[in-house]
């Protein structure tokens, strides 16, 4: 069974930093693309951030560009997301999702109809 945990999420000031995790098992890790994704009430969920588990190659939201970092720990099947510089407008419920990997090119893997498996979230709250 595929499931996906994240963790990490909290209150922090406007300016602070959080990294999120999202610990994956029941799939082959190392061939699978996860991605983050955020919604915030009111709003529709959009793509954050991805990483290739296999290539490590990874994709960015403008808005989180040069604040926000994904990285991959593959022997603990984790995927992190490092965020710095955090605005009261990345308030949302962050999830994670996996799917296989496949060679797309563009913002292929940050819209959340590409994925098959999610997590149940954890909420990023920041403060002014």
């Amino acid at each position: 069974e595929v499931q996906l945990v994240e963790s990490g999420g909290g209150l922090v000031q406007a300016g602070e930093s959080l990294r999120l995790s999202c610990a994956a098992s029941g799939f082959t890790f190392d061939n699978y693309v996860i991605g983050w994704f955020r919604q915030a009430p009111g709003k529709e969920r959009e793509g954050v951030s991805y990483i290739s588990t296999q290539l490590g190659s990874t994709g960015y939201a403008e808005s989180v560009k040069g604040r926000f970092t994904i990285s991959t720990d593959n022997a603990k099947t984790t995927v992190y997301l490092q965020m710095a510089s955090l605005r009261v407008e990345d308030t949302a419920v962050y999830y994670c999702a996996a799917t296989p990997f496949r060679y797309r090119s563009g913002n292929y893997f940050l819209l959340d109809d590409r994925y098959d498996h999610w997590g149940q979230g954890t909420q990023v709250t920041v403060s002014s």
